[in-house]
């Protein structure tokens, strides 16, 4: 019953928010870099923050460093939405944002500097990786699905490490989301206010797994999405472009923009793999090395990712035929 009142609650906060967008204009308008061609409302990832109050004003006593942690990363992220701000301003609040649940999960007092400087980089590089990735109708909806779903099953059936209804309740925005970002002709896009605060709570579900079980095969259940932008960060540094600038070299944009594949098969696809991979991770976890887990995961999603080249070139044939 509590999961069936917040998803109505939520359902009504999104239509009241599409209220607020269309009377300030809060949209997305396409350019020659988007995977989109028509204008849509901008946002609609609030709904993330949403959640999170909810879910904090029934916890408040175990969980404020975590919800000032995504307020803050949301309140500067929706700002950004609105009008454009430095990234010296976003990363120096993703900075401050990421200290706040360092704090909480204590790693001040379990590592040295040069592995807390490590999971800076880590954190902060895995929040701006997700944004990027938010790309096309219902890839951030579904992979945080399949991300969440996961962590779920490990908490519940491998190792008990935070409450469920704290991964439940991210679920639920996540299928309020998708309702109206899974289509189509989507009726919102998360914006920037929504990546970046589901990235900051699946970062902060995935860091509080790892150090509970210190183990980093837990790292995989961001195997598909890590691997895309990593790899094409790398790409774009080769192409000496400002990988901060909008772009269309992520593998799941090529299949989108190159190959007219649909939006929402791309992000199911995106998702499907992760499945079979957070499968793999939860198979062989303690049965096999995590470093030959690793492994076993990367390299394929290497080779697949190395086929973006291919299909680039024969686009490029294609069209310069």
């Amino acid at each position: 019953m509590e999961y069936t009142i917040l998803g109505i609650i939520l359902m009504i906060i999104m239509l009241l928010y599409f209220k607020v967008a269309d009377r300030f204009n809060i949209i997305d308008k396409p350019n020659q870099r988007s995977s989109h061609t028509e204008i849509t409302l901008r946002g609609g990832g609030i709904i993330f923050w949403f959640t999170a109050l909810l879910y904090f004003a029934q916890h408040i006593e175990t969980n404020y460093f975590f919800f000032t942690g995504i307020t803050l990363v949301s309140l500067v992220s929706f700002w950004d939405d609105i009008q454009s701000l430095s990234n010296k301003i976003r990363i120096s609040i993703h900075f401050l944002s990421i200290t706040l649940i360092f704090f909480d999960l204590g790693l001040f007092t379990l590592f040295p500097i040069w592995g807390i400087a490590i999971a800076y980089v880590l954190a902060i590089g895995l929040i701006n990786a997700y944004n990027f990735m938010d790309g096309i109708n219902g890839i951030t909806g579904v992979y945080t699905l399949v991300v969440m779903g996961s962590v779920l099953y490990v908490n519940t059936k491998v190792q008990l490490f935070t409450d469920s209804g704290f991964i439940k309740y991210s679920m639920i925005a996540s299928l309020i989301f998708l309702f109206f970002n899974y289509r189509k002709k989507a009726k919102c896009f998360a914006g920037d206010v929504g990546s970046i605060a589901i990235a900051f709570w699946v970062i902060y579900l995935v860091l509080k797994l790892i150090l509970v079980t210190e183990s980093l095969i837990w790292l995989l259940f961001l195997a598909v999405y890590g691997v895309d932008a990593i790899c094409t960060i790398i790409h774009r540094l080769y192409l000496k472009q400002n990988i901060f600038e909008a772009h269309r070299l992520h593998f799941y944009q090529i299949l989108s923009n190159e190959y007219k594949i649909q939006h929402r098969l791309v992000a199911l696809l995106y998702g499907l793999v992760q499945i079979a991979i957070s499968f793999i991770v939860v198979s062989l976890y303690q049965k096999v090395d995590d470093a030959i887990i690793f492994l076993i995961i990367t390299l394929p999603l290497l080779l697949v990712y190395s086929l973006k080249f291919y299909l680039l070139n024969k686009s490029n044939l294609r069209l310069n035929a």
